[in-house]
């Protein structure tokens, strides 16, 4: 992802030509995922859906047959991003396949997009493929997405990485979107970091700790 700082903001900060699609982050579906512990996959979407909050990046959602066992979205991201727009699909499993969907990426008016879904093998390759065929360019987040198995996954990443699809992480999309301690986001993104890693939450506690310490003494 050494790309995406400068293809994900300008100078300012602001995203200016990406896009967060979150594909089938459904409860029904979570329950199948085993190469990752369902906590963190939960965690690291909404964690995109937070970043997306906080620089104004568009989000688009959808979700596969969610009267049925797959079960609805999970709450967390439309709760954390509630300018995300909801595309309904009628059973494809593709949602590149489903012409709503594709038009309303397309509305964004961005060419980057960042793409996690709950299954990496399924939700988030099939339209990683058609969106790269379609000229876009995509970046898969793996640690907000998942697979039935080690092997499934090992394999869906090998095919990403031969078609073009750039494989990255939760932690580093919110890096590369963040761009400089000197904005008036820092302290929230700094939040979005402890939820990564809550050693460097951690780090934050101790060092204000420190730093209250010190000013009581003065």
């Amino acid at each position: 992802m050494s790309n995406l700082s400068t293809s994900v903001r300008t100078g300012g900060g602001e995203a200016s030509d990406t896009a967060i699609l979150l594909i089938d982050h459904q409860v029904g579906l979570f329950q199948t995922v085993k190469v990752i512990s369902v906590r963190d996959l939960r965690a690291n979407a909404t964690t995109l859906a937070k970043l997306a909050s906080l620089l104004k990046i568009p989000v688009i959602t959808t979700a596969s047959e969610p009267k049925g066992p797959n079960g609805p979205l999970i709450p967390e991201i439309h709760e954390f991003a509630p300018h995300a727009t909801y595309v309904p699909r009628k059973g494809e499993v593709n949602a590149w396949d489903n012409p709503e969907f594709v038009e309303t990426v397309r509305s964004t008016g961005r060419k980057t997009l960042i793409m996690a879904g709950v299954w990496t093998s399924v939700c988030v390759m099939f339209p990683a493929l058609s969106a790269i065929a379609a000229g876009y360019k995509v970046y898969a987040v793996i640690d907000a997405s998942g697979d039935p198995s080690e092997l499934v996954s090992r394999t869906t990443l090998a095919r990403l990485v031969q078609a073009g699809i750039i494989p990255t992480s939760t932690n580093t999309v919110v890096a590369g979107s963040h761009c400089t301690w000197a904005r008036p986001e820092a302290a929230d993104l700094a939040k979005l970091y402890a939820l990564l890693a809550p050693n460097y939450g951690a780090l934050i506690e101790s060092y204000q700790t420190a730093q209250d310490v010190a000013r009581a003494k003065a």
